[in-house]
Parts: C-alpha cells; sequence; structure tokens
C-alpha cells in the first residue's frame, strides 16, 4: 500500500545518504578501499606504537606536528618466511601520487653465542645489505646499498637508509626483487659467512622482532577539509552530539560545543587501532550585532552584522558561526594488506569559533 511503499523510499533514501557519508568519509581520510576485519592477535610494531605516542594524545590530536617527515609512516612487514638472508617487501599501498622522504629498513639481529676468540677483530663482523636485481639468476645479481661493522655478541634492531633503493621500486614495482643481508665474520683466521642471522617471522607466525620495512611520505592528496558535510551531519548516528540544548528563546552567542567521532560506532574499529575516536567539537550560535571581541568577527562580517540589523537589505542574513582554528590528528591503522600505516590529518579540529 501506499505507506509501505513511502517506508520502503524512506529506507532507501536513507540508505543512499549513509553510503554517500561514508564515502565522504573515506575521502576525508584518504582511504580507496576499507580494510577487512582484523584478527585480534595482530599487534603493531612497537616502533610505530613510540611514534604515534611522540606525535600524538592519546585521544590522537597532534601534539608534535613537525616530528613526522610528511604525513604518512607506512610499517610494511617482511613477506618471505623462508630464507633466512632474504626479506620482501609488497610496497604496492604506496601511492603514485606520494613522494617518498625516507625509507628505513628494519631488521632485528639476534645474540650469537659467546664463543673463545683470541683477536680483538674477532668480536666484529660485516654485515652488508643488497638490493636483488634478479633472484632467479644464479648467482643472483645484486647491487650493494650499506655496509657496517656490528659487535657479535650484541642483539637488537639495526636501521638501514634503503631511500634511493625503494624510490626506485615505487617508481617501477617490477624491479622489487627484495633484499639480502650476509654476514661475514673472521673466526680463527677463516672467514665464515652468514654467521649471524637477523630475526624473521616462520610459517606466518607473528614476531614482534620481524623485519620491516618503513616508509616515510608526503600525499598530496590530503587537503583541507571539514570533517563531514553539514547536510549528513544529522543523519548519522555515529556521530554524537554531547552539547546540551538551550531554551529557545534564549539567545546563545557563537562557541565551540563538543561533537566526538566514535570509530567504533561508526564501524572502522576494527582496523583502526590508535584513537577510539576523537573529539571534533563543532561551532554554534549567534553571530548578533554587535559583535564583541571574543567572536573574533572579520570585518566583513560585523559591516553583514550592521546591514542585517538595520535591515539595510532584506536578502542579507546574520554573519556565520563557524570554526576559525583548526588542528590536526594523527591516526594509526592497518590497511588492507595488514601494513600498519600512520597518518597526519590536517584542519580536523575545531578549537575555536568566529563570526564571519
Amino acid at each position: 500500500n501506499e505507506g509501505n511503499l513511502l517506508l520502503l523510499l524512506f529506507t532507501l533514501l536513507r540508505k543512499g545518504i549513509v553510503a554517500e557519508a561514508m564515502r565522504r568519509l573515506q575521502e576525508v581520510f584518504d582511504i580507496e578501499a576499507l580494510p577487512h576485519d582484523v584478527l585480534p592477535h595482530r599487534k603493531p610494531p612497537q616502533f610505530m606504537v613510540d611514534l604515534f605516542n611522540k606525535v600524538a594524545d592519546s585521544n590522537g590530536i597532534t601534539k608534535a606536528p613537525g616530528l613526522l617527515e610528511g604525513n604518512v609512516v607506512r610499517s610494511l612487514e617482511d613477506r618471505d618466511y623462508f630464507d633466512q638472508s632474504y626479506f620482501y617487501f609488497n610496497i604496492s599501498s604506496v601511492g603514485r601520487n606520494e613522494q617518498m622522504l625516507k625509507a628505513e629498513l628494519r631488521v632485528f639481529k639476534l645474540n650469537k653465542n659467546h664463543m673463545p676468540q683470541k683477536s680483538f677483530w674477532q668480536h666484529f663482523l660485516k654485515v652488508d645489505v643488497y638490493e636483488l636485481l634478479d633472484r632467479k639468476s644464479k648467482p643472483q645479481r645484486r647491487n650493494l646499498i650499506s655496509s657496517r661493522l656490528l659487535s657479535l655478541y650484541t642483539e637488537g634492531w639495526e636501521v638501514f637508509n634503503v631511500t634511493q633503493t625503494v624510490s626506485k621500486w615505487v617508481g617501477n614495482s617490477s624491479t622489487n626483487h627484495g633484499f639480502l643481508i650476509t654476514t661475514t665474520h673472521l673466526s680463527r683466521t677463516k672467514m665464515e659467512s652468514n654467521f649471524v642471522k637477523f630475526a624473521k617471522s616462520r610459517h606466518n607466525m607473528r614476531d614482534n622482532r620481524n623485519a620491516f620495512l618503513v616508509l616515510f611520505t608526503n600525499n598530496d592528496r590530503q587537503k583541507s577539509s571539514s570533517f563531514l558535510p553539514s547536510s549528513t551531519g544529522k543523519t548519522m548516528q555515529q556521530i554524537r552530539d554531547t552539547s546540551s540544548f538551550s531554551p529557545k528563546d534564549q539567545i546563545v552567542p557563537c562557541q565551540l560545543n563538543d561533537l566526538f567521532v566514535d570509530f567504533h560506532e561508526i564501524g572502522w574499529a576494527g582496523w583502526i587501532i590508535f584513537p577510539r575516536g576523537y573529539k571534533a567539537y563543532y561551532c554554534k550560535g549567534a553571530c548578533l550585532f554587535p559583535l564583541g571581541e571574543s567572536l573574533r568577527a572579520t570585518n566583513h562580517a560585523t559591516v553583514q552584522s550592521i546591514v542585517h540589523t538595520l535591515k539595510l537589505s532584506k536578502d542579507v542574513s546574520t554573519p556565520c558561526c563557524v570554526p576559525d582554528k583548526l588542528s590536526s590528528i594523527s591516526i594509526m591503522y592497518f590497511d588492507d594488506n595488514e601494513n600498519v600505516v600512520l597518518k597526519n590529518y590536517k584542519d580536523m579540529v575545531a578549537t575555536s569559533c568566529g563570526c564571519h
């Protein structure tokens, strides 16, 4: 009947509005495809957690914007689980619009049990990092990237700058054949190869010491943008307005109001690591003449309020209450390949309001 038809039309309209709102959310967060749900046991590398805590507070509000190189940091896991000296990283998630600033290969050197040594130099080993030019060839064609001496009996993270090599791979993915790391040790006048190992995940089991490639990039797609257009804000229950309503007869001046964006309620909690949500705030209230200093009105807004008050033009309304200062947020999440990404987003939090 007519009632059921109207209900169906309303449902379809609402679904269309929500779908459009979610599409706009993906645009704001620069996510082309929403990642699949991530298994609960997955943990991000401690390096990425520490980096997030340095640049943002627990709510994601950026506290050290100049600390990051660029606005995107990616942590890519080693995808080879069998060859102890070979490391491969899938860099397909890096967009062509991204400018590569720095790439770091991070590997965990395992401790070597103590052995009787006679020479001081026998306490050290030489580590070479190569770019493989063709893994299938015998012998393997390779290009030396970095060399260094390491203590034989210490273990821990070693970081190698591989920016030039990875930049080439991003430009042409077919040239990405991975890294080869070799170690050489002089033991009792005998050269021993691959005497020391670097930690690797085996048989797809996760290890917090697994090697990973960290990419620092600038994403020029990110632009200044409000979080949501006002037309969709009221249709999404996932975004809570926690401000109190004032009586209709009370005129409230332009001011900042609470607005909390909850990633769990939006349905993104399965892949966003930090934060669980953030306070975006919004501006609401009247911009009536006379506009006081606290409203930080522009000259144009002051003149507009005078014209409105004196009714010099019937079509002129009062100035608008809008954010005049915005701050950024940082979000860490799993992408669709289960790599960890840390991104900084500009102009996401209203910090003050004014009449414009």
